[in-house]
């Protein structure tokens, strides 16, 4: 069952949250802020890459010129290369002064007239590549005051791309982490129970996704990464397919709680791991990561699992988890978000923002848990308020498997 489970985690990730995209911007509006400022055509960042190549990664021009950014070259062919190697001048009012220039294959294919240029040093010193202006006609009016203007907008350039360089590096080992963990299904479960709160019998557990290093990174941590890196609906498709492996066994009368995003549940990744649980022994719980664009989309992907789970709005009175969650989605349960549990037994608000939903609930007919009960004063004043249902570590901690069982039976008798 584990294996089975585990081939129904999708392969194909959603898109990564990029830092890029910013850069590329931001870069764009340097380099055209650039060109007008010392009247060029064209302005651009080139990098020196593997194989003695030379390419364009951001390029600024109202021309519609035969090669944009991606382009590559030998960097043997660049004006970049030979000015960095001491061959050819910085400022170059007009190529047709340099022997050097006019043998470059670019200088007659555009034309180029005058081209200015400063390396993009990194902080260590190394040489990341160029930024440069050019223009097709000579400009003998260009100074070297304007290379000073091009080294402090190229300074600006080298610091974003500084930048972007350590955020791909930092997403690379965090895309390789999370890689590691959904290779080797190495997420653990551990359970939480649901008691009635009129006669305290157990009606369910919460699964909660456990890491090996879950006490120096929470799983809130490891969820977060891998959504940045476009990871997230995976992670979460392992983790539902771990919950439900602990659900076979426990009693079926116990029902089994797991958590997933709007992003998972409408990736459709869940549907054929809940296939197999038809009627009220599953619960889905929509977390509230995000918030919600299209609640049309996601009460249909919702409708296509209501077959086989019953779906709970998570963290109700807090966040993104809001009217339109208790509205649009039609849940089966409402979770008081511990938010409204802490401190409801003294604060006349929140028992009143909880007499509401308890209120709404019986009008929907949905159930209500409280989450994060913590003393028994707490759990008097929820059931005086009509709240049905309650977890927290006034009832138990999270437990594993063995030690959920081992509790269900001691609650028995």
């Amino acid at each position: 069952m584990h294996q089975e489970l585990a081939l129904a985690v999708p392969l194909s990730p959603e898109s990564p949250i990029q830092f890029e995209a910013i850069e590329n911007d931001s870069i764009t509006r340097i380099l055209r802020a650039t060109r007008k400022h010392l009247g060029t055509e064209i302005a651009f960042v080139g990098r020196y890459v593997e194989g003695d190549q030379r390419e364009l990664m951001h390029v600024d021009t109202d021309l519609d010129l035969p090669m944009g950014a991606g382009f590559r070259e030998p960097k043997e062919n660049s004006f970049c290369w030979h000015i960095l190697e001491g061959r050819l001048p910085s400022l170059i009012q007009d190529a047709a002064d340099y022997p050097l220039a006019k043998t470059l294959p670019v200088t007659n294919m555009l034309p180029v007239g005058c081209h200015l240029n400063v390396p993009l040093r990194l902080s260590d010193g190394s040489v990341f590549g160029s930024f440069c202006c050019v223009s097709r006609q000579p400009n003998r009016t260009i100074t070297e005051r304007d290379i000073d203007v091009l080294k402090a907008f190229g300074q600006l350039a080298a610091e974003l791309i500084e930048g972007s360089l350590a955020q791909d590096e930092e997403n690379s080992s965090i895309s390789k982490s999370i890689d590691d963990v959904i290779s080797a299904n190495a997420v653990s479960v551990v359970m939480q129970p649901i008691h009635h709160i009129e006669n305290g019998a157990v009606a369910g557990f919460e699964c909660l996704t456990r890491f090996a290093d879950t006490k120096a990174r929470g799983p809130d941590v490891w969820f977060n990464n891998a959504r940045s890196v476009g990871k997230g609906v995976m992670l979460e498709t392992l983790a539902v397919a771990r919950a439900l492996e602990a659900a076979r066994r426990l009693p079926e009368e116990v029902y089994i709680s797991v958590n997933a995003s709007p992003e998972t549940i409408l990736s459709g990744s869940l549907e054929e791991l809940l296939a197999s649980f038809v009627g009220p022994r599953i619960v889905l719980e929509v977390t509230e990561h995000e918030r919600v664009i299209d609640y049309a989309a996601l009460g249909a992907a919702l409708r296509k699992i209501s077959p086989y789970a019953r779906i709970a709005i998570d963290d109700v009175g807090a966040g993104y988890a809001g009217l339109r969650h208790l509205v649009d989605l039609a849940p089966d349960i409402l979770k008081l978000d511990i938010s409204l549990t802490t401190n409801i037994d003294t604060d006349i608000a929140r028992q009143a923002m909880a007499t509401a939903i308890v209120h709404f609930a019986d009008a929907i007919g949905s159930e209500v848990v409280a989450e994060g009960i913590e003393t028994e004063d707490q759990l008097r004043t929820l059931r005086s308020l009509g709240v049905g249902y309650g977890q927290g570590y006034h009832y138990a901690k999270p437990m594993p498997l063995i030690a959920a069982s081992q509790y269900l039976l001691k609650s028995r008798f």
